[in-house]
């Protein structure tokens, strides 16, 4: 039997508790919006999949060493309060990205530490919050992330994201949105690091109930699905190796001892 994929589902977990947030996500997201996610992915995944979940106001943001350690992927949302993360926790994350952990960033995570550690750009975008119409159209049929996603997405109020934005060319284009006002924007993005593997996907304001959707759910599930390691739980740290130099002895390399 194949072991379920282990999901962290992290959430800043600043708008739900805020003065000025806390009745409207309480409407949208009575659990949080990591509640919601992470109720969507036991969803659609079932035994697929081991869901918990950890938020930036817990003891080193919900993010132990050991947590990490049990954790195959590890899914990020964030606004904010992304210069309150600890460098020391980013850094963490960032090696274990490198060594297999997989990686979905979302929504206003391209401002995350680990996001713009992991691209080496500034992520920078333009954006417009007036309750836009945004379509999400799959430019990549074939990809397993857009298995099962009608074309297009159609998400009746969102928060408009527009280029340019300031990443780095993807290694594969999977979404791209259009909006009510005009623009477009590459809303869902992969690449490798080390051997981890990571996906931007853009929709998913606080403001809006977009992780109900149930198309937006099917991404972020396809999502987990491709970002986990090609085995669940073998995910090794680089690390520097001293290696003794060989002799050659005229037919093949033989090691000092």
């Amino acid at each position: 039997m194949t072991s379920p994929i282990r999901v962290t589902v992290w959430g800043e977990n600043f708008h739900e508790n805020s003065d000025r947030d806390r009745e409207g996500m309480a409407e949208r997201y009575p659990d949080g919006m990591h509640g919601a996610i992470a109720a969507g992915l036991t969803e659609l995944l079932g035994d697929q999949v081991q869901v918990r979940t950890a938020t930036q106001d817990q003891p080193e943001h919900g993010l132990t060493d050991e947590v990490l350690e049990t954790t195959d992927v590890l899914t990020w949302w964030g606004h904010a309060t992304h210069g309150q993360v600890d460098d020391k926790i980013v850094d963490k994350v960032y090696q274990r990205v490198l060594g297999g952990m997989g990686l979905l960033a979302l929504h206003s995570a391209h401002f995350s530490k680990i996001f713009i550690k992991l691209m080496g750009t500034s992520c920078s975008l333009t954006w417009r919050n007036s309750a836009d119409t945004e379509l999400v159209w799959t430019t990549n049929p074939g990809h397993p992330i857009a298995e099962g996603v009608p074309h297009p997405i159609v998400i009746d109020e969102q928060e408009m994201y527009g280029e340019y934005f300031d990443i780095p060319h993807p290694d594969e284009q999977i979404f791209i949105s259009t909006f009510s006002g005009g623009e477009v924007f590459r809303s869902g993005c992969t690449w490798r690091r080390g051997k981890g593997k990571v996906f931007y996907f853009s929709p998913g304001d606080q403001e809006y109930p977009v992780y109900h959707h149930p198309d937006i759910k099917r991404v972020l599930a396809n999502g987990v699905r491709w970002a986990a390691p090609d085995r669940a739980g073998e995910i090794v740290t680089p690390s520097v190796v001293s290696q003794p130099p060989p002799i050659f002895t005229g037919r093949g390399l033989k090691e000092d001892k």
